[in-house]
């Protein structure tokens, strides 16, 4: 269980341990989680139906058990809830569709599991998994399930309102998982703004960018026709300044219009609802007081303004953004990308 040892040193807030032996698990793998990792909350995963499964679970070291919905009807969930609220043991509640989520609400499961996997196909679908954890109440724990490859990926979950993300599948493909678990909680992200060619999308992606951003506003000499294709790992950003239009982006950044061009910050927007603060320098001017003004904002920062590779680090360690933004920066004429600028970019953030 040195996985259990490695997942907790690497930042993992908690580790899942498959126990169904229809899938190579056993109670042994949960003993020897717990006698390996003793102070690391672990999660049971199985198909759970009984009290003595519960039980076997608590004295095999599990904090927490998950419960599918898929599997339980109201009667039975309530009693496996009630009963390991009595062994003291932590619930996960899983739903995969709408009304399963109504029941876990309706349940009153504090703790709700959202999964992109269908359990019949093994299909995984993020958009309709983001929906929903955007359709939680706010005053339970919402976790985020599978299909999480990638931190952008991670970071769409915490958008929308997870609490946290349960990564499994990702973590085992993986050449070095520890390491992933790192590259997963690793911020701040990368945003590679103004692109405009495809070839310049697959370098930023290439080189591990995050975020793609593609500028709308008609008034910038780096204004893309439209949002272009990304991977699934990154996340697509469309730029406008006042002037919002309906885009298939992700995210939205929005300038309100000053003095003919864009005003000096934006909001982040994910489906209209503000989800982050950028912190920009006013447009072509440079202000001594950037950093500062980005270190004092509120949320989720995104620092946007004069970046490139030579002064990122200090720019990440004065602030400690949730995001870094360039483009200009990172070019060789307005709307064409310098790839060896943005490779140097996106490294020096990591």
């Amino acid at each position: 269980m040195e996985l259990t040892v490695a997942f907790a040193r690497a930042g993992a807030s908690a580790v899942s341990v498959l126990v169904d032996e229809r899938f190579g698990g056993s109670l042994t793998d949960l003993r020897a989680a717990r006698t390996a990792a003793p102070d690391t909350p672990l999660l049971a995963k199985g198909f759970f139906r009984e009290e003595l499964q519960l039980l076997q679970l608590k004295l095999a070291g599990a904090d927490a058990a998950l419960l599918l919905l898929r599997d339980l009807d109201d009667d039975r969930m309530r009693a496996l809830m009630a009963y390991a609220t009595e062994l003291r043991l932590e619930t996960l509640v899983e739903a995969h569709d709408a009304p399963e989520l109504e029941r876990a609400v309706a349940l009153n499961a504090p703790v709700i599991g959202l999964n992109s996997r269908d359990l019949s196909t093994f299909r995984i679908d993020r958009r309709a998994q983001l929906d929903l954890v955007a359709r939680a109440p706010r005053d339970r724990v919402v976790i985020a399930e599978s299909g999480i490859e990638s931190p952008a990926q991670a970071a769409a979950a915490e958008l929308a309102g997870a609490d946290a993300v349960l990564v499994g599948s990702t973590l085992m493909r993986a050449k070095e998982p520890a390491a992933k678990v790192r590259e997963l909680l690793s911020r701040p992200l990368v945003k590679v703004c103004g692109l405009t060619r495809e070839e310049d999308v697959a370098v930023a992606a290439e080189a591990g960018a995050d975020l793609a951003g593609f500028i709308l506003a008609k008034e910038s000499p780096r204004r893309a026709k439209r949002v272009l294709e990304v991977p699934d790992t990154m996340l697509t950003v469309a730029v406008f300044v006042e002037d919002v239009a309906k885009t298939n982006a992700d995210l939205h950044q929005v300038y309100a219009r000053e003095t003919g061009h864009r005003s000096r910050d934006a909001v982040l927007l994910r489906d209209g609802e503000r989800v982050a603060t950028v912190v920009d320098l006013p447009w072509q001017q440079d202000d001594a007081s950037h950093l500062e003004r980005a270190r004092a904002a509120e949320g989720r920062v995104m620092l946007a303004g004069g970046l490139s590779a030579a002064n990122l680090r200090e720019a990440i360690e004065a602030v400690r953004p949730w995001a870094v933004d360039a483009s200009s920066r990172l070019e060789v004429k307005p709307g064409v990308k310098d790839h060896e600028a943005v490779r140097a970019f996106v490294e020096a953030a990591r």
